[in-house]
């Protein structure tokens, strides 16, 4: 069964340029994942500082290897000074 989810996170004023580029450089290791399905990050249109990021990968085990990755790793480690909060919030989703 796939595993779908969404994470956002708001960049801090002033990051806004390295992160955008932090996550293109992500999104493309992220797709190139295996497993993964869907990653498709968004900022929202009224605050272009917010990230919505859709997911879905395969099945457990392909969520488990990405979330083992190390570019999701290293994303995580260098978003932590970045980010409202120092990381970002994740939300699963079920099929209906």
């Amino acid at each position: 069964m796939p595993k779908a989810l969404y994470a956002t996170f708001e960049v801090l004023p002033g990051h806004e340029a390295v992160v955008r580029d932090m996550m293109e450089a992500l999104a493309a290791s992220v797709r190139a994942e295996p497993g993964c399905l869907r990653f498709r990050p968004y900022t929202r249109a009224d605050n272009p500082r917010a990230y919505h990021v859709d997911e879905i990968y395969a099945d457990e085990a392909a969520f488990a290897a990405h979330m083992a990755s190390a570019h999701g790793r290293a994303f995580n480690a260098a978003i932590a000074d970045k980010v409202v909060g120092g990381r970002s919030r994740v939300v699963f989703l079920d099929e209906v």
